[in-house]
């Protein structure tokens, strides 16, 4: 097929005109966006990078009043204030921006979110609560019922923290059933303070409910029912601690045994304690025993077993306050097991300005780099 030069003649000036208008078009839009980013804030990014904040909000704050209807400047600016500490200027750019009219929907919940931030990190925790509950509803209704709930923790609202995390539960956040199974057991030990008996009752009811498996609720029954005299009731509880939580059981192996003493429980009790104790060697469960079976030469026999099988300074201390001559075996090469394991966290040299600890003295920090940062003492000797 002839290819006709004509078609190429009028076709080259088009392909200049449409570059022509293409280059004009990227011009003017460079232009515009100079014109919405003013020098200062580019600078005020600049010197944000390289740490200087104070330079940096100097050069934000001229970018503000150069362009005082950008959001984003905003922002940067306020974000800038509440990093710095200075909470009553970043309110202050905040609610500016909230009390523009022309301010978009989804830039208003997020200088929403911004403001409430700002009344947290200052302490005002009630203007801070304001803010955060008026964001429900909104793409920052996660974000701000998980600083509500830390809110009502920190501020021991433990009702209306239950309430937050249990709407996040259902809100498919993740699992708060434990959680809310403490809130509910501090709720419950505020009411037996007051000697409002029947709602910590209730408050500990609701605890089991949302979290069977939680060892505190278990913990806490069995210790009102032996402050109120009913050892029994006592025991259940802490035997059902004992077959779900062994670990937390020992946080009560002293208190099951005086109930078990109070009731006349002791045989079945001690059985449970030593095929416990066999599972789980401790010094809990073996003061526990004590109680119960208070023979010296039994009770001698069981610390030094523990002794020589896990050489820790509380069985050490119990070894040694009895006479020598009831040791046993290597008794004595256990006891020196024991304190030389206790000892050597302690068998080392800190860092006075960084906390970097080294079993060597070194003239500079490794980690660090401070020069005669190490006190020529070890730790135990500080």
């Amino acid at each position: 097929m002839d290819f006709d030069l004509q078609w190429l003649l009028l076709g080259l000036p088009i392909a200049f005109a449409l570059g022509w208008l293409g280059s004009r078009f990227d011009l003017r839009q460079w232009k515009r966006e100079e014109r919405s980013s003013p020098k200062p804030y580019f600078k005020g990014l600049n010197l944000l990078l390289n740490e200087q904040q104070d330079k940096a909000i100097d050069a934000f704050i001229e970018a503000v009043q150069q362009d005082p209807d950008s959001s984003d400047l905003h922002f940067a600016l306020g974000n800038l204030f509440r990093r710095r500490g200075e909470f009553e200027r970043a309110v202050r750019v905040h609610e500016h921006l909230l009390n523009r009219a022309d301010l978009p929907a989804a830039e208003r919940q997020r200088a929403q979110n911004a403001l409430a931030q700002d009344f947290m990190k200052a302490g005002l925790f009630d203007r801070a609560e304001a803010a955060y509950r008026a964001l429900e509803g909104t793409p920052f209704d996660t974000e701000a019922r998980l600083a509500l709930l830390g809110l009502y923790e920190r501020s021991r609202d433990w009702k209306a923290a239950a309430d937050v995390a249990a709407k996040l539960e259902r809100a498919g956040t993740g699992s708060f059933a434990a959680r809310i199974a403490h809130h509910w057991c501090e709720v419950a030990q505020e009411a037996d303070e007051k000697g409002q008996s029947a709602e910590a009752e209730d408050a500990l009811r609701r605890a089991r409910e949302v979290a069977p498996h939680a060892p505190r609720p278990l913990v806490l029954a069995g210790q009102r029912a032996a402050r109120a005299g009913r050892h029994p009731e006592a025991l259940e509880a802490w035997n059902e601690l004992r077959r779900r939580s062994p670990a937390a059981f020992l946080l009560v192996a002293r208190d099951y045994a005086k109930s078990a003493l109070a009731c006349g429980e002791v045989e079945a009790s001690l059985v449970s304690l030593k095929a416990l104790h066999e599972r789980q060697p401790s010094i809990e469960l073996l003061h526990a025993i004590a109680l119960l079976d208070p023979a010296p030469d039994a009770v001698q026999q069981r610390v030094n077993a523990l002794l020589a099988s896990q050489p820790s300074l509380s069985a050490a201390i119990d070894v040694l306050q009895s006479p020598p001559e009831h040791w046993q075996g290597d008794t004595l090469n256990s006891l020196r097991h024991a304190i030389q394991r206790a000892a050597k966290p302690l068998q080392r040299y800190r860092c006075a300005a960084c906390g970097f600890e080294a079993q060597h003295y070194f003239w500079q920090c490794p980690g660090c780099l401070s020069w005669d940062s190490y006190p020529p003492v070890k730790v135990e000797e500080l």
